[in-house]
Formats: C-alpha cells, structure tokens, sequence
C-alpha cells in the first residue's frame, strides 16, 4: 500500500469518529482544548487497536483466500464506504439528550462503536502488503488529531458537518478499495 493510499485510509477511518466529535463537542458548555485532547486520545487509541485485531483475524483466513485477498479487501472497503454513506445520509429522528460532561466510559463505548469500521479494515489490510503497526498508528494519530479538532469544532459547526464528513469518509473509503483493486490488477498484467 503506498503511503498516500495509507494516509487516504487512516482519514476516512477518522471521519466517523470526528463526526461523534463534532456531536460531543457540541453537546459540552464550551469544550476547554485538554477535553478535547481527552476525548481523541481515547478514541484514537482504541481506533489504533482495532485494525491490528482485525488484521490478526485476517492472518488466519489469508492461507485460505490468498488467490483472491485483493477482491476481499476492495469488497470489505467498499462495503463499508457504502455504509458510512448510508449512515451520512439517514435521517435520524431521535433526539440526544445533551450531557454535561463525558465519562471516560461512555467515550471508551462510543469510541468502540465507531472502530469497528477499523477492525473491519484491518482484516482487509490482512490481505494486502501492509505494515500493520504503521497503518495502525497513522490511523489512530488521524483519530486523534480529528476527534481533537471535532470536539473543539462542535459547539460552532453543529451536526451539519458530521454527516457530510461520513459521507466524504465512505467515499475515500471505496477509491482506497478500487486503488487496492487496481495496483494488484496492474501488478498482474
């Protein structure tokens, strides 16, 4: 994976936890930067675990499907792209009720939940030539770097964004399973 698809791949993995983000920072009376910095150490630690489980469920599966590990990659990718999209667009007809402060659980759950496009990714990473430290940390620095932003951002740009950054996210996410797809099609030939 070339290092401009590997920094593609950790942005989108990033753009639904900056979406929380962004509903996080607004749901707090003016974020101070250290809950901020808070929030998307945890999130980007844990978004910087769950590839390399990912990835340690494909080592298993890759003797089995090692003739056809670029199409999976590309399905998985485009698969969750698709989701993020559909996600970006659904209309959500609940209405949160606004906490005044984030418990380090509920921020651990929450950054869970939205990692398990990660781990997903990470089977995917299985299949294709990758360091998956390299691409574990890029992830989780990209985490941290937008959910830090987010939070910060939230009060001042609302939910509006964070759906249109899901969308942008399961976007990139396709091209970087069609790029993966294409290198190792070109790579055959």
């Amino acid at each position: 994976m070339s290092p401009i698809s590997l920094f593609f791949l950790a942005l989108a993995m990033s753009t639904d936890a900056f979406a929380v983000a962004i509903g996080k920072g607004s749901s707090l009376h003016k974020p101070r930067f250290l809950e901020a910095l808070r929030t998307g150490l945890i999130f980007g630690v844990i978004e910087a675990m769950t590839p390399i489980i990912g990835w340690g469920i494909g080592q298993v599966a890759l003797q089995f499907v090692k003739n056809w590990d670029h199409w999976i990659a590309f399905g998985l990718l485009l698969a969750l792209g698709l989701h993020m999209i559909w996600n970006g667009l659904r209309h959500d007809d609940e209405v949160e009720e606004k906490a005044s402060q984030h418990s380090f659980f509920i921020l651990a759950v929450t950054a869970f939940a939205t990692s398990i496009d990660a781990m997903a990714v990470g089977v995917g990473l299985a299949f294709v030539n990758v360091n998956i430290l390299v691409a574990a940390a890029a992830i989780g620095l990209a985490t941290l770097v937008m959910v830090t932003l987010g939070v910060m951002l939230g009060r001042v740009l609302g939910a509006v964004v964070g759906k249109r950054a899901e969308i942008v996210g399961g976007i990139v996410l396709m091209l970087v399973g069609a790029t993966i797809l294409y290198e190792h099609l070109m790579g055959a030939a």
